[in-house]
């Protein structure tokens, strides 16, 4: 191009693409027109090298959105027309209207095509804070080889650690969060040939693990850092608890609690209070009415426990301080078949989330002296079904012997789940966040494969 020939005109041509580097060796250009051609993508780097460029026309093409910092590399672009293209206004257009704002160049007026809302308006007057850019996934993020049937995460003396109920390799395993790799690795075994659940409890700077078993009893082990091994302390009463199925852990008024659900005809669902010696029964709680799991929830200062059971309506619970013991409040609606019963709050309200293996499953909210159904999830061969927060988003992921897990989304104005993600999980069993540091996990036991773990990972779609 000799020094006079400063003005292109590509006007009129059948362009439906403009690649990388296409007007190289160009560098006095300083008119380009690329009008009332059908041009519908341009790359990022399509002007790299035009320093010159004063004046560019890419009116009446087929532009719906643009890339990136695409005009970055025109320095001293004064004119620029854009008019008559079909442009989306969405999270990708964000940053021509960061970029309108701080220009000096003169861009004749241009207007949004889509989304619905957008239609018409002028590019210019939108604010960032109309487009909704962040979103969330959650990545494959480490593959744990062993199947397992509960998780359970803890920190003790500053290291974060997870507990797994693992029946097939005999054993709870524990494991420790690596901060510099970014991974659990294996930390220690407790022998446990039938574990169902391994529930670590840190009270009074004492690491516990209570090992339900299936077969053969269930027990009480400590840490003993003078030896740096687990310790078996006492055996807990196998007349009582005959087919443990869940535990939770808790403290009411400075001390330590756990109740272990019994999904057995003749045991009984029973609670433990830790002493100075170790954790002795306290209660028996729901004897015969094989119980599937229990949740403690405290709500107005009242410390209540839920227990579900396959053969009745989930049993609240309220703690009596004048007796000392929980009694029985009523049921939760008329909600058969509950196999697993979690809770969450949505600022003051109060919710939870019943899964069902046959059913379908439901989420209820607590409206003063009864919980009333708000949602109901499609879910046949569910047997977890666990609500959790990252932040401030929260969500419920939905398990199922026969299909995906589904993810769901809280939305706050509906109070309702919205699907959000599907996640290939065979046969879960719990679903656990772990804040790990600067990693947000979500572990998935298997009973069938690989457990897995998750990670939560923030995206712009503006970039």
């Amino acid at each position: 191009l000799s020094p006079l020939s400063l003005c292109s005109l590509l006007n009129s041509n059948k362009f439906t693409l403009i690649g990388d580097n296409a007007f190289a060796g160009l560098s006095h250009l300083q008119y380009l027109f690329i009008e009332n051609n059908d041009i519908q993508a341009l790359s990022k780097a399509t002007f790299r090298g035009l320093k010159s460029l004063t004046h560019l026309s890419l009116a009446n093409n087929n532009l719906q959105t643009l890339p990136r910092d695409l005009f970055k590399p025109l320095d001293i672009l004064s004119d620029l027309d854009l008019r008559g293209n079909s442009l989306a206004c969405d999270c990708k257009i964000k940053w021509l209207v960061e970029w309108l704002e701080s220009t000096n160049t003169t861009v004749p007026a241009i207007f949004c095509s889509s989304p619905a809302q957008f239609e018409g308006q002028r590019i210019r007057d939108l604010a960032l804070g109309d487009f909704q850019c962040i979103t969330t996934d959650f990545v494959m993020h480490q593959v744990l080889p062993f199947q397992a049937v509960s998780a359970e995460p803890f920190t003790y003396a500053s290291d974060l650690y997870v507990a797994l109920a693992q029946p097939s390799a005999s054993s709870c395993s524990i494991l420790k969060w690596d901060y510099v790799e970014r991974k659990l690795r294996d930390f220690d075994r407790i022998p446990a040939h039938s574990a169902v659940h391994c529930k670590p409890i840190v009270a009074q700077d004492q690491l516990y693990v209570v090992v339900a078993q299936l077969f053969g009893g269930s027990f009480i082990y400590r840490w003993d850092t003078a030896v740096d091994k687990f310790i078996k302390i006492q055996d807990i009463d196998s007349q009582k608890i005959r087919k443990p199925n869940d535990i939770e852990a808790f403290q009411i008024d400075g001390e330590w609690f756990f109740v272990i659900a019994d999904s057995s005809k003749a045991g009984s669902t029973s609670l433990y209070r830790l002493n100075q010696n170790g954790f002795y029964s306290h209660q028996a709680l729901h004897a015969w009415h094989r119980d599937t799991d229990v949740e403690y929830v405290e709500n107005d200062g009242k410390p209540r426990l839920i227990i579900s059971s396959s053969s009745q309506a989930p049993v609240i619970y309220q703690w009596s301080r004048a007796q000392k013991q929980f009694v029985p409040q009523g049921e939760v609606g008329d909600v058969l078949d509950v196999q697993m019963v979690k809770h969450f709050r949505a600022k003051r309200e109060q919710f939870l989330c019943l899964s069902r293996y046959i059913g379908d499953s439901k989420v209820v909210r607590w409206e003063g002296q009864r919980f009333v159904e708000v949602q109901t999830l499609p879910s046949r061969g569910s047997m977890v079904m666990q609500p959790f927060a990252v932040g401030q988003r929260r969500y419920l992921a939905l398990g199922s012997d026969f299909s995906f897990t589904h993810v769901y989304l809280w939305e706050e104005e509906k109070q309702k789940f919205a699907k959000f993600q599907e996640l290939s999980v065979q046969a879960p069993r719990a679903f656990r966040a772990v804040p790990a540091a600067d990693v947000q996990l979500l572990l998935a036991p298997s009973f069938k494969a690989n457990s897995l773990v998750y990670r939560h990972v923030v995206v712009d779609l503006s970039l």
